[in-house]
């Protein structure tokens, strides 16, 4: 790797062990073995090199994210309860990038650029999620299904993922989602 891929590579890193901000440029270079001055050759600032590791690292989320969406259900396992066990495992396994993802929506109010990103993301997120829960691809979907069934599975994770990450002890186990989502979907008879 030449020093441009070095210091992406520093700045995921300091991104995922100290967050965005509170990384340093001398945390940068003392990770990926460079020089501060080529922080501004390759890309300009330690704000431009931050940005470019959160977009890499919002692509990373997104690679894990899928990957634990699109995991085998064991035999006989409710298929609605082996998703939540696998979006679980994933926010248990990969906390860092799960932290690193909520801090991108912080700092995206300051970048115009992240905020394009992580906008764009958001969709892609919808379009996936849709596509998954319906079997549709995602090419053959409609707006309204995007808007419907795959914004509201991106807010059921975030929600779960909030919990997880702020109190894993009391958050909810992927039987309880799965029961609580069951009884929002049956009409009261009170």
């Amino acid at each position: 790797m030449g020093h441009k891929e070095d210091l992406l590579a520093g700045a995921k890193k300091a991104l995922l062990e100290k967050g965005y901000a509170r990384t340093k440029a001398r945390d940068i270079v003392a990770i990926s073995g460079t020089n501060l001055g080529s922080i501004g050759y390759h890309y300009g600032s330690t704000e431009a090199l931050m940005t470019t590791a959160m977009i890499s690292a919002m692509e990373d989320w997104g690679d894990a994210v899928f990957t634990a969406l699109t995991g085998p259900s064991l035999d006989g396992e409710d298929s609605m309860v082996g998703f939540w066990r696998r979006i679980i495992r994933s926010i248990t396994e990969y906390r860092a990038l799960w932290l690193a993802s909520v801090e991108v929506l912080i700092q995206a109010e300051h970048s115009p650029q992240l905020r394009e990103q992580l906008a764009d993301g958001i969709e892609q997120g919808r379009r996936g999620m849709a596509a998954l829960l319906t079997g549709t691809p995602e090419d053959q979907l409609t707006g309204e299904t995007v808007r419907t069934i795959g914004s509201m599975q991106m807010a059921l994770m975030s929600g779960v993922l909030t919990q997880w990450l702020a109190d894993p002890a009391t958050a909810p186990t992927a039987e309880e989602i799965v029961a609580g989502i069951r009884a929002l979907s049956t009409p009261s008879t009170a």
